[in-house]
């Protein structure tokens, strides 16, 4: 029985393809599941012409891709991470960190799921990266992650506390020693 596959078949062949199988195979796996039609001149016809247009819509998705790698190549991205000892960061930047500084610089919006990194960063400093927009189009930016150090986040906290140490040496808040705090109408019953 000849049949037209409608998607691609590990092992039968391509979407567009059309092949000669068995009348079980055919009426009992690739029919039901929609993965072929009967091969009929209709049928033929119908799926070349959704395949050309298939084409044609990658040939103009191609070149919107190769027009946004012109504006992603060579670009330098800087993230700013809190860092400990031996420029070791709290924490790590990840893809999706990338994708978001780079989609400010520019007009599409790139997926995190393209940002090629294998494993996120964990240390400052320069990388290059690549994103993967087509099979073939990878462009390279440079990420720069600049280490914020734990020393100057200490001297804000310190900063912030100063307020909270006046108040304990005016005594505000503080309980006098000597006068206990507790239920007065017991001992002014007794009187």
């Amino acid at each position: 029985m000849k049949v037209v596959l409608l998607e691609d078949l590990r092992g039968r062949g391509k979407a567009g393809e059309i092949k000669e199988v068995s009348k079980g195979y055919a009426k009992n796996f690739l029919l039901p599941r929609g993965l072929a039609l009967v091969a009929t001149p209709a049928v033929i016809k119908q799926v070349e012409s959704k395949l050309e247009k298939e084409r044609l819509q990658e040939s103009v998705d191609h070149d919107k891709m190769v027009e946004l790698a012109q504006q992603i190549e060579g670009k330098e991205i800087r993230l700013k991470a809190r860092t400990g000892g031996g420029e070791r960061l709290f924490g790590s930047v990840t893809a999706a960190d990338v994708a978001e500084e780079l989609n400010r610089s520019i007009t599409t919006p790139v997926d995190k799921k393209r940002i090629d990194i294998e494993k996120p960063f964990r240390r400052s400093g320069t990388y290059e990266v690549a994103v993967k927009l087509a099979s073939d189009i990878r462009p390279q930016i440079k990420v720069v992650i600049e280490g914020e150090k734990e020393e100057e986040e200490q001297g804000e906290k310190q900063v912030e506390k100063e307020p909270e140490e006046k108040a304990e040496e005016e005594g505000e808040g503080e309980v006098e020693e000597g006068v206990e705090e507790g239920p007065k109408d017991a001992e002014e019953e007794k009187e």
